[in-house]
């Protein structure tokens, strides 16, 4: 993990009911589309179903993530940078 990244978690107290997606055995990378990016490793998998608030301490952008506590939740995220541009 990088100190660039505040990753805050926020349980939703309930276990995984529906079973992974076999396409996605090594989890999802969640990617906006949108450049120049910060892209942040998160804790994968996560325990259980909830959310992960991201937030880029450089520049300050922000994402929220919901997870399953499953293989094929988030393992990254992509969000748009909010440095200005040169």
């Amino acid at each position: 993990m990088s100190d660039q990244f505040r990753i805050e978690w926020l349980d939703a107290g309930r276990e995984p009911r529906a079973r992974p997606d076999p396409a996605f055995p090594d989890g999802v990378d969640i990617d906006t589309g949108e450049r120049p990016a910060c892209k942040a490793v998160l804790p994968y998998p996560a325990r259980r179903c909830g959310a992960y608030v991201v937030t880029c301490q450089r520049c300050g952008s922000n994402a929220g993530v919901t997870t399953a506590g499953r293989r094929d939740d988030p393992c990254s995220v992509m969000m748009v940078c909010r440095l200005p541009r040169a």
